[in-house]
C-alpha cells in the first residue's frame, strides 16, 4: 500500500528548516565534545555549560545562567545542585543583596574547566577548519544577527561568546 501525502498537510522539510538544522549541528558538536569529558569527570553537558558560563561570568545567579544560555531553568537548577554537591561550584550571597544567591566555580571546578576548555577549543577549531577565513567571518556575522536582532536589548550589550 502506498501512501500519498494529504494536500491539507504540509510537513516541514526538515532538511532545509533552519531551527532543525541548527539543533542537529549543536547536538552533534556538543556530543562530540561531551564524549571526552562525561566519563572522565562524570560531568553532564548541562553541567559543563553552566561551568563555562560561571567561568566567563563569575558571581551570577542561576537565573542569570538561564538567561545567558536559554536553557531550561529546571535543568539549570538541577545541574547547579549537582555541581554544588560535587564541590565544583560554590554558592554564596550577593554583597549588595543578601537575599540573592550567586554562583562561582570552586578550585575543583576551575581544575576541571582548565582541562575541558582546551578540548572544547580544539573541537571548535576542527569544525571551523572546514570554512575559509571569509566564511568564518560571515558565519560570525550571521550568528550575531540571528541571536541579537537589531534594536533588541541583548544587541545593545552583547558580546560574542563561545564555549
Amino acid at each position: 500500500m502506498t501512501f500519498e501525502p494529504v494536500p491539507a498537510h504540509a510537513p516541514l522539510e526538515l532538511e532545509r528548516f533552519l531551527p532543525y538544522r541548527l539543533s542537529i549541528l549543536s547536538n552533534t558538536v556538543s556530543q562530540s565534545i561531551a564524549a571526552e569529558y562525561e566519563g572522565r569527570f562524570q560531568l553532564s553537558m548541562t553541567e559543563w555549560r553552566v561551568m563555562t558560563i560561571l567561568a566567563r561570568f563569575p558571581e551570577i545567579s542561576a537565573r542569570e545562567v538561564v538567561e545567558r544560555t536559554a536553557m531550561d531553568k529546571v535543568a539549570v537548577s538541577r545541574a547547579v545542585a549537582r555541581l554544588v554537591e560535587k564541590g565544583r561550584v560554590d554558592r554564596g550571597t550577593h554583597d549588595d543583596d543578601k537575599r540573592r544567591s550567586v554562583l562561582q566555580l570552586s578550585e575543583a571546578g576551575w581544575a576541571i574547566h582548565d582541562e575541558v576548555a582546551p578540548m572544547a577549543r580544539a573541537h571548535e577549531r576542527e569544525l571551523l577548519a572546514r570554512l575559509d577565513e571569509a566564511e568564518r567571518a560571515q558565519l560570525d556575522t550571521i550568528l550575531d544577527k540571528l541571536l541579537h536582532p537589531a534594536g533588541s536589548a541583548a544587541a545593545a550589550g552583547s558580546t560574542s561568546t563561545k564555549g
